[in-house]
């Protein structure tokens, strides 16, 4: 985990090579400043030589000066290369994300990728920050402080050493409880932000049921039961502030005691070689100590809380896609042509049954195919094979003649537009959105798609035309209109196939046949593959697939399924008599 963390540090490295430095030398200048303070004292306002009391004045101001400067720097360079550590993390985990397939993108839910881009990266960025900081102050300060104190009084020094077992095993006992608990709060964290987007998603929905006191309930159950993991987390972190104060106050009354004892003993204040300085040198020493201490238990502390959320970054960052390009890496797709060999799909490897069970199908190149069946009966799992959203777990799918895995995969899925069922705009204007489909297009080339898409008809109707801004999500536009746009952006691509999932179920009757009409004018190389619920959509295909339970329950022109299978029939009969009713 540290290895993969440390490879994110790049442009920081120096700003975090130069924190230690810096952090080490106030460490330093601040340990000796008791000693100069009780020079000043044993030399100075003792003896009443104001001449050593300028003296040492003079050497007090620079060192606290320079400390102060130095502790300045420290955090300024730590600031620094905790925040390009950040930075570096989040891209590093977007840019991965990019390359996941659909099935490494199932096993993390959105809400938990937000919440990994954003909380657990900033609770690792205030690690790092501490790391390079505070992990380095203070057992520098604890290492010169203890040498500091040994030099002024090697007996009384000894002192310290009662208090670090003790703190020790207290802050073993917080780290073993918190941590699982911590690290369950965290998770619990990505159920917040799930209900969060769910209920910004669908409010709408929510608003025109009126079920807003039912969506509250749901967030304040899941709020509670943050507070009450984090509170109980806290509650253990707690015991570790009265732990540090009964070791300093322990420490400090000790040394105040034996001190004290050694100087009256010895009757005058040079008794056992401890002076008043000294004796006041050493309190100092003891606060710099035990407070180095706390320093360390609460890096300890913090290291606990956000081990949990390094942890979850470390699974995005390692999470490597299951796709990539074939071993022969081919740049060319020769055709449109397709061919299932035989082909199962299961989502997961554990599942009991296949999604896709011994599919053997030929679609030549320029056909057009039309798929229906029932809901769950892996119409879109079947063409999501054929641009490698997800690989087949047994047989072949080949394109222009070649297996799928063969190819690079960038070049695969330019050759194979897809429509998805959830259809998705960008925010930006009509022209940025379907220029997705070619970045490089000309304003004739978009309008030409959009004109094949059945979409230039509303699009001149609106003030600014192609230049009309499209919200988040295309909010401001109809679900016909949002799939009319999203068939345009995936036809400017050119591609060899072109797939439509259910894409045009919000366009009318008339309007989806203007658009096959010119798909059949306008593109007839293209292979084009139309998921469809209405059998008037797909009734003029070259041939049609009727997939039920994740197997292909039959194929052939309408007229040959409709005379010879029952489910297709029933379809069409259901759907066509409605309508003659209906009239």
């Amino acid at each position: 985990m540290l290895k993969r963390l440390a490879a994110c540090v790049r442009d920081a490295k120096l700003t975090a090579i130069l924190t230690p430095i810096f952090v080490l030398v106030e460490s330093l200048i601040e340990v000796s400043i008791p000693s100069v303070m009780a020079n000043l004292i044993d030399e100075g306002v003792t003896p009443g030589n104001m001449s050593e009391v300028i003296r040492y004045g003079i050497i007090l101001t620079v060192l606290t000066v320079s400390a102060m400067f130095f502790g300045a720097m420290a955090g300024y360079t730590a600031s620094r290369a905790s925040s390009r550590f950040a930075r570096n993390l989040r891209q590093d985990m977007y840019y991965n994300i990019q390359n996941y397939s659909f099935a490494n993108i199932d096993k993390f839910s959105p809400a938990s990728l937000v919440t990994r881009l954003t909380t657990d990266v900033q609770r690792v960025q205030m690690s790092f920050q501490m790391i390079t900081r505070i992990a380095f102050r203070a057992p520098a300060m604890l290492i010169f402080a203890f040498v500091f104190s040994f030099r002024t009084s090697p007996k009384l020094s000894l002192t310290f050493l009662a208090a670090i077992p003790f703190l020790t095993i207290v802050l073993a006992i917080i780290i073993k409880i918190a941590f699982p608990v911590f690290r369950k709060t965290f998770e619990t964290y990505d159920d917040l932000n799930e209900v969060v987007e769910e209920n910004v998603r669908g409010i709408r929905v929510v608003k025109s049921f009126v079920r807003e006191d039912y969506e509250i309930g749901k967030f304040r159950k899941v709020s509670d039961r943050i507070y009450s993991l984090f509170t109980k987390a806290e509650k253990t972190v707690a015991f570790n502030a009265p732990a540090m104060q009964i070791s300093v106050y322990s420490c400090i009354l000790m040394i105040s005691w034996l001190g004290a004892h050694a100087i009256v003993a010895s009757g005058n204040v040079e008794g056992a070689g401890l002076t008043t300085g000294g004796l006041m040198s050493l309190f100092t020493y003891t606060m710099q100590i035990l407070f180095s201490l706390m320093m360390l238990s609460m890096i300890f502390v913090m290291l606990t809380m956000s081990k949990a959320s390094a942890d979850r970054v470390v699974e995005v960052l390692n999470e490597k896609s299951d796709i990539n390009d074939g071993e022969l890496n081919l740049t060319i797709v020769r055709d449109g042509s397709i061919e299932f060999k035989n082909v199962s799909f299961k989502y997961f490897e554990s599942a009991e049954s296949s999604a896709l069970d011994k599919i053997n199908l030929k679609i030549n190149s320029g056909e057009t195919v039309g798929i229906i069946g029932g809901t769950g009966s892996s119409k879109s799992t079947l063409v999501q094979m054929i641009p490698r959203l997800y690989d087949v777990s047994e047989g072949a799918v080949l394109v222009g003649g070649r297996d799928v895995r063969d190819y690079n995969l960038e070049i695969l899925r330019n050759n194979v537009a897809m429509v998805l069922q959830k259809n998705v705009l960008f925010s930006g204007t009509i022209y940025e959105n379907i220029r997705w489909g070619d970045e490089h297009a000309s304003d004739e080339e978009v309008q030409r798609v959009c004109k094949l898409a059945c979409a230039d008809e509303f699009i001149q109707g609106f003030p600014d035309k192609y230049d009309t801004y499209i919200e988040q999500g295309g909010s401001n536009v109809s679900g016909g209109q949002k799939q009319r746009l999203c068939i345009a952006r995936a036809l400017l691509k050119k591609p060899k196939i072109l797939i439509l999932d259910d894409s045009t179920s919000a366009v009318d009757t008339k309007t989806d046949a203007q658009i096959r009409r010119a798909f059949r004018e306008e593109i007839p190389d293209t292979t084009k593959i139309i998921i469809a619920q209405r059998v008037s959509s797909v009734c003029d295909a070259d041939k049609i697939i009727i997939m039920d339970n994740g197997r292909i329950a039959g194929m052939g022109t309408h007229d040959e399924l409709y005379e010879n299978n029952n489910i297709y029939r029933e379809i069409y009969d259901s759907q066509t008599k409605g309508a003659d009713s209906d009239e």
